[in-house]
């Protein structure tokens, strides 16, 4: 009886050895596995340049503002093509959407996958032009990888690039037709959805059959670009925080009920991701950044009076703030770098990077490694400063001739930085 235990426990240790889950060197999702933005990398190289610790470079084919995500010695990426960038004689039935994936060793392309565009799709004009048709991030178990592609869906792939399902949630677009923002994460078995431009509702989908588990829909969703935020609280249940314009959410992540709310000053558009830390949440953004605030999850109805800490007018617009030791760090839509402090979101300091372009010069959230920060502006390469209450500009480094938008997010793994632009994948690091 002892031997066949032992023949069978050693069984399944081998079948489980072949099944792809995701390790702690991966990077699964829109910053990072928790939605963080913190590597535990140590060795993350702070100077690079075309000529040095540039392991390669893929040009992509496509434009996008996704972040690349890691899964093993896999690197999966959206792109968008066939339409957008120059709009003078194209046809938008031509757009495309893209799910590559690239061998992270030497950055060669393994396969590509495309999905003609849902049509009618919004045109490329105003701030759809800013960012495109490919802004959201994938999300991967380690065994599937899913992407949102606005009007055209939900989709999930394995890790081989066949197509295991795809959803529609909805073909409509905000009174601001700027497309969608806002990544999908995963909870227990589900892919969690905010397609509030497409049909101002929040969905979770089986994430082995794309089936509907629930979906909440309301107009308050409207102009909320965030990723949404999972929250344990001191009950030890598990919230969905949510910000929207005016208030913030607190949902049932299991069948998509309202909890909690609270009103916020936080008016118009809302696109920076709620901060987590223990059971207090973040809250930035709102039109040109009017606000942010410190709300504890967790209660019942209105918990504006009970559960809000403390409220401030320092703020991102764009960018999702990074938490450090007491600290929230971001740089805004100027090129200025903050520092507030979580205990009452008093600024800390706010200092303009130097050689630093002005005019929205900033669209990726910053990620921390090592206890660095590293910002990627959009148009004047990647700036880095230590994660401590005092401003000081480290190191600033270019990649050349890349003349395009760098909008996305960087992932990390293994110590080294991945860059993404609108025209190129790159690896930073020694391999």
């Amino acid at each position: 009886m002892f031997r066949s235990c032992v023949f069978i426990l050693g069984l399944l240790v081998s079948l489980l050895s072949l099944i792809p889950f995701a390790s702690a060197e991966d990077w699964t999702r829109f910053r990072g596995p928790n939605g963080s933005g913190v590597s535990a990398a140590t060795a993350l190289p702070t100077q690079w340049s075309p000529t040095k610790q540039l392991a390669w470079q893929t040009k992509l084919p496509g434009p996008g503002s996704s972040s690349p995500i890691i899964v093993g010695d896999k690197i999966f990426v959206t792109c968008y093509s066939g339409y957008g960038e120059e709009t003078k004689g194209q046809d938008v039935k031509k757009l495309q959407r893209h799910l590559v994936c690239i061998e992270r060793t030497n950055g060669s392309i393994l396969w590509d996958r495309t999905v003609a565009a849902q049509q009618p799709e919004d045109s490329y004009t105003g701030f759809i032009s800013e960012h495109g048709y490919a802004s959201s991030t994938p999300v991967s178990d380690g065994k599937s990888v899913f992407v949102f592609y606005g009007k055209s869906g939900a989709l999930a792939y394995d890790l081989d690039g066949k197509k295991l399902w795809q959803v529609d949630l909805g073909t409509e677009s905000s009174n601001r037709r700027w497309g969608s923002g806002a990544s999908p994460i995963l909870y227990k078995n589900m892919v969690i959805v905010n397609a509030s431009d497409e049909s101002q509702g929040i969905y979770a989908l089986d994430k082995k059959t794309g089936k509907e588990i629930w979906k909440t829909q309301a107009a308050g969703l409207e102009l909320c670009y965030t990723t949404p935020a999972l929250v344990k609280t001191a009950s030890g249940a598990t919230e969905l925080v949510v910000p929207v314009a005016g208030e913030v959410w607190g949902l049932n992540p299991d069948n998509g009920k309202l909890r909690w709310f609270c009103e916020t000053s936080l008016t118009g558009n809302i696109s920076p991701s709620a901060q987590v830390d223990g059971d207090v949440v973040y809250i930035f953004g709102g039109y040109r950044g009017t606000g942010s605030l410190a709300i504890r999850a967790g209660g019942k109805g209105d918990i504006a009076d009970s559960h809000v800490l403390w409220e401030s007018k320092e703020t991102s617009y764009v960018a999702s703030p990074l938490l450090h030791d007491g600290h929230l760090y971001w740089v805004d839509d100027r090129g200025q770098a903050h520092c507030v402090s979580t205990k009452d979101g008093k600024s800390v300091y706010r200092e303009r990077l130097v050689e630093s372009n002005g005019g929205r010069p900033v669209y990726a959230s910053p990620v921390l490694a090592g206890k660095l920060l590293y910002y990627v502006s959009r148009w004047n390469g990647t700036y880095i400063l230590p994660a401590e209450p005092t401003f000081k500009q480290q190191a600033h480094n270019m990649l050349g001739s890349d003349e395009s938008d760098f909008n996305a997010t960087p992932a990390i793994s293994n110590n080294q930085l991945f860059l993404r632009s609108n025209e190129s994948l790159y690896c930073i690091g020694n391999q």
